[in-house]
């Protein structure tokens, strides 16, 4: 990432250095979870979708650990290797929109809140900002190389224990949406996107 543009990685110091963590990351570009990977304070394994792992990308992604899964259907595989992930003191990465979006968190699934209330690991939010802004022009899907790509990390935050009821999972999803939307526009104010 450091050779391709021009990261600059603000508060990767609130990233705890150990135990179980959920970074939950604005999607907005293809290049947002690997852009993460590389400069994330600690390994990252992300939930990535199962169409990602084709051809030579899959051995790739599985050797650095990260976990397909099914986005058609409740993957219990990929969601018993997430929190074995989080069982194992690990870091977890979830795109909480459940795809690629305007990365501004408008629309949150309730696997986050499930992961976080089910493991009690503390979510710390993530905006990856400038991924998106403009095209290269050599390689119109990706940024301008060496453009700059801001990673910003929020304090970490406890979703709530407890019960794994469909409501509590719903306010706990409302609750994280509130605080990963006030870090997005922290974000954006200090770093002037």
């Amino acid at each position: 990432m450091y050779g391709l543009w021009k990261p600059r990685v603000l508060g990767a110091w609130r990233v705890p250095a150990a135990g179980p963590v959920i970074l939950a990351v604005n999607h907005s570009h293809n290049i947002d979870g690997p852009m993460l990977m590389g400069t994330a304070p600690r390994p990252v394994h992300f939930l990535i979708k199962k169409e990602a792992f084709t051809g030579p990308l899959g051995p790739f992604l599985e050797g650095i650990g990260q976990l397909k899964v099914d986005r058609e259907s409740a993957d219990r595989a990929a969601i018993t290797e997430a929190l074995g992930v989080l069982e194992g003191g690990g870091v977890l990465g979830i795109f909480p929109e459940g795809t690629r979006g305007e990365g501004d968190f408008a629309s949150l699934r309730s696997g986050l809140a499930y992961f976080a209330v089910r493991s009690g690991a503390p979510i710390v939010p993530v905006a990856v900002l400038g991924s998106a802004e403009r095209r290269s022009r050599l390689v119109p899907g990706l940024p301008p190389l060496r453009s700059r790509v801001d990673v910003v990390f929020g304090d970490a935050f406890e979703a709530g224990s407890g019960r794994r009821t469909r409501k509590a999972l719903d306010e706990a999803t409302v609750r994280i949406q509130q605080r990963l939307g006030a870090h997005l526009a922290d974000a954006k104010r200090l770093t002037g996107r």
